[in-house]
């Protein structure tokens, strides 16, 4: 491989060691949506079709006072929900390699579900970044 820097962190398929993570605090949500665990799960699975990820598994469980967790397992990595419908909220995070998916889809499609008034989010990137590069440059020298 040539750019013994960038070649690193890249493979052979040209697939760069880079991802975004999102993550959200969904805030005064609908506590019936929160609740209606079959439709959560639909628009939960539809909001990352809808952002471009390709959903293979699917598990969740709900707990006795009605929240519930569930994990998405997409081809580009994961996406989870942990919902507290007593405090009428959930928490979300989106985690894809590379830069194919759209998070801004995924939060319209569970935002228009969920109906919250608030969204508190940060989005990072990870792996191929500045400093990632000057660091494989310094061990490949």
């Amino acid at each position: 491989m040539e750019n013994s820097a960038i070649s690193v962190l890249v493979d052979n398929d040209g697939h760069k060691f880079q991802g975004r993570h999102m993550m959200a605090s969904l805030i005064g949500c609908s506590t019936a949506a929160l609740l209606d665990v079959k439709l959560l799960l639909e628009n939960f699975s539809a909001a990352a079709t809808a952002a471009g990820a390709t959903v293979l598994d699917s598990r969740h469980h709900v707990f006795p006072n009605g929240g519930m967790t569930a994990v998405l397992l997409l081809s580009e990595s994961h996406a989870s929900i942990h919902t507290y419908p007593e405090n009428a909220a959930c928490f979300v995070d989106l985690f894809t390699c590379g830069s194919a998916v759209d998070q801004s889809k995924f939060n319209q499609v569970l935002s228009a579900y969920l109906q919250p008034t608030q969204v508190n989010q940060n989005a990072f990137n990870r792996g191929l970044t500045a400093e990632l590069v000057e660091f494989a440059a310094s061990i490949t020298e």
